[in-house]
């Protein structure tokens, strides 16, 4: 497996530097409405057999007035897939089941249903291969056709910016995987989705490196700007019950198909931390 400790290293402290702005520009959102809501951060160590540097990550949560739970994690980790699970990844099989993964998780709960719920990660990972992926998903419990326009036209502009066929690929990709198949529904109005953009060598990394900050950067562009044009939008029981039963879909999905759950269990991550997209309350009726 080629070294990409150098190149592991610039892509986490990206994800460092973004996590800080996200939560300072949500923490800004709390003192608009009134509340001094911080994130509590609290730091990790994997444990791997024989491995002196598994690595670990930070998990930082909040509970406001307009984030309801909102978590952003940050994690490096470094070992040996189990060989069962080596030959689900890109790059490794049973004989070679070496990885170094670094990334940022985010997701986000919100105290009023007129405000959509989000997730976003982006990710640097090396097997037999090194690659980056990632994306954001918009989630409304009540829909609006301008935030979903809104949302979706920024991370357009992000992916144009990049490559032409970037954006078309990516949403479909999104829309195909968020999708909840016992129930026949998409989780959310989608976004994008991106995996294995290999890095073949230092000028492919710092292109897919770029491409991945644009991400990141589009986020935080667009979701405070949604967050803000619904926070104090008046709801009714109803609208907190549909709220509710939206939430037992996404936790379903979360559960049931998500790959960076089931990514983060077979590799010794922090319970919580991967546990952390799951809704604070939800319903199933």
């Amino acid at each position: 497996m080629t070294d990409w400790t150098q190149q592991t290293d610039t892509a986490r402290n990206w994800f460092e530097n973004l996590r800080d702005r996200i939560c300072a520009e949500f923490e800004a959102i709390e003192r608009e409405a009134g509340s001094e809501a911080n994130f509590r951060y609290d730091s990790w160590s994997r444990e791997e057999e024989g491995n002196s540097d598994p690595g670990g990550g930070t998990r930082g949560l909040m509970k406001g007035k307009v984030f309801e739970k909102v978590g952003v994690n940050v994690s490096t980790v470094r070992g040996n897939f189990a060989p069962e699970f080596a030959g689900t990844i890109n790059g490794a099989s049973a004989e070679n089941p070496g990885f170094t993964a670094t990334g940022i998780s985010l997701v986000a709960h919100m105290a009023n249903p007129h405000v959509p719920a989000v997730h976003m990660n982006t990710r640097f990972l090396t097997t037999g291969k090194a690659w980056f992926g990632g994306g954001a998903d918009l989630n409304p419990p009540i829909p609006y056709e301008e935030d979903t326009e809104q949302f979706h036209a920024r991370f357009r502009a992000a992916c144009s910016a990049h490559n032409p066929t970037y954006y078309e690929r990516f949403r479909k990709w999104a829309d195909d995987y968020f999708y909840i198949p016992h129930r026949g529904v998409h989780r959310g109005v989608g976004g994008i989705f991106y995996d294995h953009l290999e890095c073949e060598d230092e000028a492919a990394f710092e292109r897919n490196l770029a491409y991945t900050k644009d991400v990141g950067e589009a986020f935080l562009d667009v979701f405070p700007s949604l967050v803000r044009r619904r926070m104090e939008t008046e709801f009714t029981p109803e609208d907190k019950q549909t709220q509710l039963e939206w939430r037992g879909r996404y936790a379903e999905f979360n559960l049931v198909y998500d790959r960076g759950t089931l990514f983060g269990l077979k590799t010794g991550g922090n319970i919580d931390a991967i546990l952390m997209s799951l809704p604070p309350e939800a319903v199933w009726s």
